[in-house]
């Protein structure tokens, strides 16, 4: 059982509140010009995880009124393929956001592929120039990628400040560690990164108002390292062994739940907190890459 001073930040609830938000600007869009988003989303082989996250983003853009244009490529595709496709996508006016799920094949440099992407239509985010942009003082990337945009929109809309407060991410991936610190310094909080390196990490993250984990390590941050009233968002979502399951395995963070609700003052569970935000996050990076080009 959780303390009942701490607050559980319900990453679904929020979500389903920015899809609401979204499909009514989606009809809007329909009513006014007589068009509507368009999400490409390319899938190369057959990953069972690719496709049931891929299927849950369709899912998405039907509920909110989004067009989804699937596109599902053999394993063996070639790179001058699958970038012929990307560029056949770049071109193609009814779309407004690209998104190619990873990971790709070997035999495929994702980062080429990626940068191939219009900066237009690059909804998750990765582009080089986005993530430039999102580096610079002064400058605003066209997207910011889903899951770190996700972890700022849930501390904001659950009225918690950022300005002046010290953060600590756990992680220092492309995807989430790296680019969330830089929307905090944005933010203007005082950012600090701990990372597989990192010496001494308990005390680090002991003086964090703000912690974001996203570190892939399951319950490695313990109560006992978590300032009390601390603000923590878990982007963490690791499989362990559980025999009382039928799928003989449960959903854990990179934080010990249990023992972080005795001093956290809010917390996401896992799953149900960060994830939710992911796909709410896209889907509102492709409605504003439609109005972009819909109401210019």
């Amino acid at each position: 059982m959780s303390d009942p001073k701490v607050t559980i930040i319900d990453g679904k609830t929020v979500a389903q509140t920015i899809r609401s938000e979204i499909a009514a600007e989606v009809s809007r869009l329909s009513q006014t010009y007589g068009k509507v988003p368009g999400l490409a989303v390319v899938i190369v082989g057959q990953r069972k995880d690719s496709q049931s996250y891929v299927n849950m983003k369709r899912k998405a853009c039907a509920e909110v009124g989004i067009k989804s244009l699937d596109f599902d490529l053999p394993e063996n595709v070639s790179e001058s393929d699958l970038i012929f496709k990307v560029h056949e996508l770049n071109a193609n006016p009814d779309v407004h956001g690209i998104l190619v799920q990873l990971p790709l094949p070997k035999h495929i440099n994702e980062e080429k592929i990626l940068t191939e992407i219009s900066l237009e239509k690059d909804v998750d985010g990765f582009h080089p120039l986005n993530i430039g942009k999102l580096a610079m003082k002064g400058r605003d990337p066209l997207f910011v990628p889903c899951t770190p945009k996700g972890c700022i929109e849930l501390l904001t809309r659950h009225g918690i400040t950022i300005k002046g407060k010290n953060a600590v991410v756990v992680g220092r991936s492309n995807i989430v560690g790296l680019p969330v610190s830089l929307l905090l310094l944005k933010e203007d909080a005082t950012v600090t990164i701990v990372h597989s390196r990192t010496k001494e990490p308990e005390s680090i993250i002991r003086n964090a108002d703000i912690i974001i984990a996203a570190a892939g390590q399951p319950a490695m941050i313990k109560g006992s390292w978590i300032k009390p009233g601390a603000a923590v968002i878990d982007v963490g979502t690791n499989a362990v062994d559980d025999p009382s399951k039928k799928s003989g395995y449960r959903l854990v963070g990179d934080v010990d739940f249990q023992e972080a609700c005795k001093t956290a003052g809010c917390i996401t569970p896992v799953p149900g907190g960060a994830g939710p935000m992911t796909v709410a996050m896209l889907l509102k990076n492709t409605l504003d890459g439609a109005k972009r080009v819909i109401e210019c």
